[in-house]
């Protein structure tokens, strides 16, 4: 019996599902999840096939030496925002062999938020692979990103980041075009002011 909450476990195998009908493999980079929606992918069986590995960069020094971001882009931008998600899905796809990158970063309380970034604010971003080279040092990819603002406890902003981040990947892989070998994804969506 999983000790991860039942909703959480079953977004993820529909999302290991969509993976291994796409023949795609993912790597995430997670933050203020630290590590939740790895655990979650993997809780499904048979998620070794599609699932190649997690990256917790909570600290933004971690940000930077496992993913590669900017330290000037963290230092402008802060470390929740658009441009750093997007930086550590980049990331996330340069330093793992996989089609697909899931990045998470945010503010899940109960301190840290201020009146411009409450708590509760949380950036995904979706990153896939452009090209066939799973080894390309600087492969070009295509980005989705989506902002949410969620209220509630610390508990409450981390399970709903993972289940909008599970929910993002989904939608991505399931609006790919389905007679385009590359399936190319779906545009970005609008941001979101909150959350499902």
């Amino acid at each position: 019996m999983s000790i991860l909450p039942a909703d959480l476990v079953h977004a993820a195998e529909q999302t290991i599902a969509l993976l291994v009908e796409r023949d795609l493999t993912v790597t995430v980079a997670e933050s203020c999840t630290g590590g939740l929606i790895a655990a979650c992918l993997t809780a499904v069986p048979g998620a070794s096939a599609v699932f190649e590995r997690g990256f917790v960069t909570y600290a933004n020094a971690a940000k930077e030496t496992m993913l590669g971001v900017p330290a000037e882009l963290i230092a402008e931008h802060g470390a929740v925002s658009e441009v750093v998600a997007c930086a550590m899905a980049h990331g996330a796809l340069v330093n793992a062999p996989a089609g697909v990158a899931l990045a998470v970063t945010g503010i899940a309380g109960p301190g840290g938020g201020s009146a411009e970034k409450p708590v509760g604010l949380v950036h995904v971003a979706v990153a896939r692979r452009l090209g066939e080279d799973p080894a390309a040092e600087d492969p070009d990819v295509e980005i989705l990103h989506k902002r949410f603002q969620f209220l509630g406890d610390r508990d409450h902003v981390r399970r709903a980041t993972v289940s909008a981040a599970l929910d993002l990947l989904a939608a991505m892989l399931e609006e790919a075009v389905e007679d385009d070998p590359d399936q190319t994804a779906a545009q970005p969506a609008e941001d979101s002011p909150e959350g499902p």
